[in-house]
């Protein structure tokens, strides 16, 4: 590895699968260096990624990035105080329960993203209740209809019956961007108590209720084993006649045959923006079904939300070092990180 002065901690940099610029700003990035050593695996030394880290690794102080550490890795870094994942997945290529044992922080990047896609499932929320992009598209064909024509299916959100399927860092984001519209808010969570979600003044229902009496149904939750295909199509049945289903979270959890099912049959309107493969094959049916509006996984990767990320790494990276817990980062949880079952997002 690169020679290091003395007095700078040494910090592994793995930014992919994002450019480095992207995440870091170019003061952030200068911070970063000149208050720490740091090794770039994709462009420190000779050798492998893999080879630079194993020889950074026995003075390394913290890991940016989600390079493989299984328990023999970590054993050969005794002063690692930190992992600090940028790519907002927790991937099983982390010894997990070594890094707790052994008091190594282990922080995420998640909620840089939630106010971003907050946002987005508002917008794609707003265009199913209006039609939006679905008379914008008939008016560029010449099929407009005015007044109250083009509207014969528009809904308000004001005031309306909303369930969230999941209350992370996701759903108290898209809580407080929902609130000049006083909705009735019922959330299934059964990771958190009843009390919690009262006090973020949401309603605690169970996933039945929820499904069953939302016309605007936000589907928000991580995927686990246990939350796989959490919505399937006995439960999407039960979604009301002309609901809106927003999905913007990971696509496992819904049982995507079903839905498009469903919104094929003109039982409710979906606006989707995450999918079972990505990139969605050039020749889905998806593509020409109505009642759909359709992203390809925008909702949290934009430029403010990426450059957060380099601020909130440097905070905590500087946090840690004065033997001070990290505060911007969201810690990972001993009991959870191991459930979740993300893959990569690329792009």
């Amino acid at each position: 590895m690169p020679s290091s002065d003395a007095a700078k901690p040494v910090v592994i940099l793995q930014a992919s699968p994002h450019p480095v610029s992207r995440i870091f700003t170019p003061e952030a990035l200068h911070a970063l260096h000149e208050r720490y050593t740091v090794v770039d695996l994709e462009g420190a030394g000779p050798g492998s990624a893999g080879e630079v880290l194993d020889r950074a690794l026995p003075e390394a102080f913290a890991v940016v990035g989600q390079p493989d550490l299984p328990a023999e890795r970590l054993a050969r870094a005794p002063k690692l105080r930190a992992v600090l994942n940028i790519e907002g997945n927790f991937y099983p290529n982390v010894d997990y329960q070594a890094c707790f044992d052994r008091g190594i922080h282990v922080l995420g990047c998640g909620p840089a993203y939630a106010q971003a896609v907050a946002e987005h499932a508002l917008g794609l929320a707003l265009d199913l209740a209006r039609g939006i992009s679905r008379e914008d598209r008939a008016f560029r064909e010449g099929r407009e209809n005015y007044v109250a024509s083009g509207n014969a299916d528009a809904v308000l959100l004001r005031n309306a019956d909303v369930g969230f399927l999941g209350f992370g860092n996701l759903g108290r984001a898209l809580r407080t961007v929902l609130t000049g519209f006083a909705p009735t808010i019922r959330v299934y969570d059964p990771w958190l108590p009843a009390a919690v979600l009262r006090e973020h003044g949401v309603l605690p229902t169970g996933l039945a209720e929820t499904v069953a009496r939302s016309t605007f149904l936000f589907v928000l939750a991580t995927v686990t084993e246990e939350s796989r295909h959490l919505l399937d199509a006995e439960l999407l049945a039960t979604v009301p006649q002309g609901a809106r289903l927003v999905l913007v979270s990971r696509a496992p959890v819904v049982d995507y045959d079903a839905l498009l099912a469903g919104v094929a049959a003109g039982r409710f309107l979906a606006g989707i923006d995450v999918w079972p493969e990505e990139p969605v094959p050039a020749d889905h049916s998806v593509r020409a079904l109505e009642g759909t509006v359709l992203s390809a996984h925008r909702a949290g990767g934009i430029p403010a939300a990426f450059l957060s990320i380099g601020d909130m790494v440097l905070d905590d990276l500087d946090l840690i070092a004065r033997g001070l817990p990290p505060v911007r980062m969201q810690a990972a949880a001993r009991e959870l990180v191991g459930r979740y079952r993300n893959r990569p997002v690329t792009g």
